[in-house]
């Protein structure tokens, strides 16, 4: 069937360009929040102004940040109705519940006292605008904590029956925690993590770039890069962990990470290679003898599960697209190590040396092209975990074709090619007022120090004199 008449497919991709757009956002103000928190932390306890100044420019890409995943997170949320009513109808009620946990606990709070945190420094006293700051910065994480509780149960489904083909809870403990929602959680909120380290550190080089040499932006850039060399041997840490997990609850999307087609040992990790779904194999592999084995299994001799062994007797593919899970899952793993060599390395020479000032001018310039690193991260671990479910909705329960509401495909093209322009524009835009931001602040900094212009003994005697002919 072509795309364009395709409802189905034009539903997935609709809604993955809504996600992909949403998860920009909360990506950043998650970890975000918690760093306008160390920063109020620093001024109470040192009284040096700097921080604060840390804080009023970082705050207000805060709200620019959140402005933009509040609408887009609503927008994402009608097409469970429009484009997915299937999904509501089968297991609405374990998702609705939890959707709605999300905006009692962590939005209202979010929403109630985001205008104290933005606007009212100088009308409360200085403990209420902390407290603001930190019970904002609470919400974002319970945000992130309810869907990553839905979404984890998509992958790994607990706590419930089947009653005439509608999910009903039987345990609320086991829906929440169910198997792989501790490391989801875990790798999720490291990640946002990882990106605000980034977008602080690189904003602040485009800033030192621009000619800012002040103390908060030294403080800031600072802060990032201690950040990602502190985050991403955890994040590391966390995903092998989360990796572990997943090969025990979804063997397939594993197999279609490593490009492993047969069940067996020794397998290698593959740094590159051309997965062929047609002949099932892969073409001009490049890969570390026993390497999968070892990550997976921890042993050369390990066995990794084979895609092979999730096709059916009648030629049913029930493993997900090998291609988009395997470049997916290495390009995540890539920036992950390109964030890790840049990091460790600025922190050694800046540790060696007088800070910032101590940095070659390449390596600033290399925070740049990475100051929003995290999002290609994120999003490629996203789509290796979302895509790695397929062909499942819900894993063994829903299908994706299944869920999927009839609705004319005109309709759901149109509703796309308005969505992919207004996002891009959007994104444009949020990208250009954090540059002018980065830039105001640079001019500023500029303004504030004294002019080196030589000043005449007499001239500087008597500021009013003037010279004659001058």
């Amino acid at each position: 069937m072509d795309l364009a008449t395709d409802p189905f497919m034009l539903s997935r991709i609709q809604f993955a360009a809504n996600i992909t757009f949403h998860i920009l956002f909360p990506t950043i103000t998650i970890a975000l929040g918690w760093v306008l928190v160390f920063f109020k932390w620093r001024f109470s306890r040192t009284g040096d102004k700097t921080w604060m100044d840390a804080y009023f420019f970082w705050v207000k890409i805060f709200a620019l940040t959140f402005a933009l995943g509040v609408v887009s997170g609503i927008t994402m949320s009608f097409q469970f109705g429009t484009n997915w009513s299937g999904f509501m109808e089968r297991v609405g009620n374990i998702a609705g519940p939890l959707l709605a946990y999300e905006i009692v606990t962590a939005f209202f709070l979010e929403a109630v006292f985001l205008g104290i945190m933005l606007f009212g420094f100088r009308r409360v006293p200085g403990w209420a605008h902390t407290g603001a700051t930190v019970l904002v910065a609470v919400g974002t994480t319970m945000s992130a904590f309810w869907i990553l509780v839905l979404n984890s149960w998509m992958h790994t489904p607990a706590g419930f029956e089947m009653r005439d083909g509608v999910a009903h809870v039987t345990s609320w403990w086991e829906v929440v925690f169910n198997p792989s929602m501790p490391y989801r959680l875990v790798h999720m909120l490291l990640a946002s993590g990882l990106t605000v380290a980034f977008v602080l550190a690189g904003v602040s080089a485009i800033r030192w770039l621009i000619g800012d040499r002040s103390a908060e932006m030294r403080k800031t850039f600072r802060t990032g890069t201690i950040m990602a060399a502190v985050i991403i041997p955890l994040q590391i840490y966390a995903g092998d962990l989360h990796g572990l997990n997943t090969l025990e609850h979804q063997p397939a999307k594993v197999a279609a990470m490593e490009g492993n087609w047969e069940t067996r040992s020794h397998v290698p990790l593959l740094l590159f290679a051309l997965p062929d779904e047609a002949a099932r194999e892969n073409r001009f592999a490049l890969g570390i003898p026993s390497g999968a084995s070892i990550i997976l299994e921890h042993s050369p001799s390990g066995v990794v599960p084979g895609l092979n062994d999730f096709v059916a007797e009648d030629g049913t593919i029930n493993h997900p697209p090998v291609a988009p899970v395997f470049w997916s899952f290495r390009i995540m793993v890539g920036t992950g190590m390109a964030m890790l060599l840049l990091s460790w390395a600025t922190v050694f020479m800046m540790r060696r040396g007088q800070g910032m000032d101590a940095l070659p001018r390449p390596v600033i310039w290399a925070f740049v092209p990475m100051a929003f690193s995290g999002w290609v991260a994120t999003l490629a671990g996203w789509y290796t975990t979302e895509i790695g479910r397929q062909p499942w909705l819900v894993q063994g329960v829903l299908t994706t074709r299944e869920a999927v509401s009839d609705v004319p495909p005109a309709l759901v093209l149109s509703t796309l090619v308005t969505y992919l322009v207004i996002y891009a524009l959007l994104l444009f835009a949020y990208l250009g007022v954090v540059l002018f931001l980065a830039r105001r602040a640079a001019q500023a900094s500029s303004a504030d120090l004294p002019d080196p212009t030589p000043v005449r003994p007499a001239l500087a005697a008597h500021p009013l004199h003037t010279v004659p002919g001058e």
